[in-house]
């Protein structure tokens, strides 16, 4: 299932992409009397997200199509929601290739820092330079969305606990980082700084998540791009790795480090590209 929000009639509500186009939640509830949650980030708390997968499938061709589709110009994306609990990085997860892989001692432990919900924002959207940073940087990566409550979890149990993956960018005042390593969190806090969308992929929508090829692209040039396999910690690790220092909650965010960044200056357009998924695209504006 791929879930998303869209800004529809003055609201941002939850909706799905299917084959005949996107529906809203408000309007298959309001076509098959069903109650299912219409915040995304409700509907995910909700944990019925698997049985929202297994309703969909086994609608009829005949059902599917009675439900009215958002036409093309009604297609407003927006975060997909906007309030989470935490998000949280993992930096430098990414090596070169096979062999530098099979080199990664399995005993390191993964680079970690905090973004603020106020550094949201969503397709479309625009990254503000702030005045205090003269190189900010963009990094494309693929988020986790937590599922379901979980704490001290095994990497065999964490895959149970991830609700689906999207497109995000981990925005960054570079120049204020590399003044000192103990500022990272700051130089990524800033407002603007997170994009987060447009599309949450359930976890039965990917074949192989190990195949799926990440990119970083400015002004539709590819800046960098690897495949997920080539993370030094996979996603599962990940949640089973931060659920034993804190509780994860459902819709709480865990990005998983990037292939590459992009040097991002006011009028530059940026787009985070992940196989499967829709593009996520904003756009850069000054202080």
């Amino acid at each position: 299932m791929k879930l998303l929000t869209v800004s529809h009639q003055g609201l941002e509500q939850a909706a799905v992409r299917l084959p005949e186009g996107i529906v809203t939640m408000e309007a298959i509830n309001a076509r098959s009397g069903t109650e299912w949650p219409t915040d995304t980030l409700r509907l995910v708390e909700s944990g019925r997200l698997q049985e929202l997968t297994r309703w969909l499938a086994g609608r009829s061709a005949a059902q599917l199509g009675d439900w009215p589709t958002l036409a093309s110009e009604e297609v407003v994306y927006a975060p997909l929601y906007r309030l989470p609990r935490k998000i949280w990085g993992v930096g430098f997860n990414y090596v070169a290739d096979e062999a530098e892989l099979a080199e990664v001692d399995r005993a390191e432990e993964p680079v970690g820092f905090m973004k603020p919900d106020t550094s949201l924002i969503g397709y479309g959207d625009t990254v503000v330079i702030p005045p205090q940073s003269e190189r900010v940087i963009a990094e494309a990566e693929l988020a986790i969305v937590i599922g379901r409550r979980c704490r001290d979890v095994s990497e065999a149990e964490a895959s149970d606990c991830i609700a689906g993956y999207a497109a995000a960018f981990d925005i960054g005042a570079d120049d204020i980082h590399r003044r000192n390593p103990r500022y990272l969190t700051r130089s990524k806090s800033f407002d603007t700084f997170f994009s987060l969308g447009p599309e949450l992929v359930t976890p039965e929508e990917i074949a192989d998540l190990s195949q799926l090829v990440v990119a970083t692209v400015c002004n539709d040039e590819v800046v960098a791009s690897k495949r997920a396999g080539l993370m030094r910690f996979q996603p599962a690790w990940i949640v089973a790795f931060h659920s034993q220092v804190m509780t994860l909650l459902p819709g709480d965010i865990l990005l998983t480090g990037t292939p590459g960044a992009a040097v991002i200056r006011a009028g530059d357009t940026i787009a985070c590209r992940i196989d499967g998924f829709t593009p996520l695209v904003n756009v850069v504006g000054g202080p």
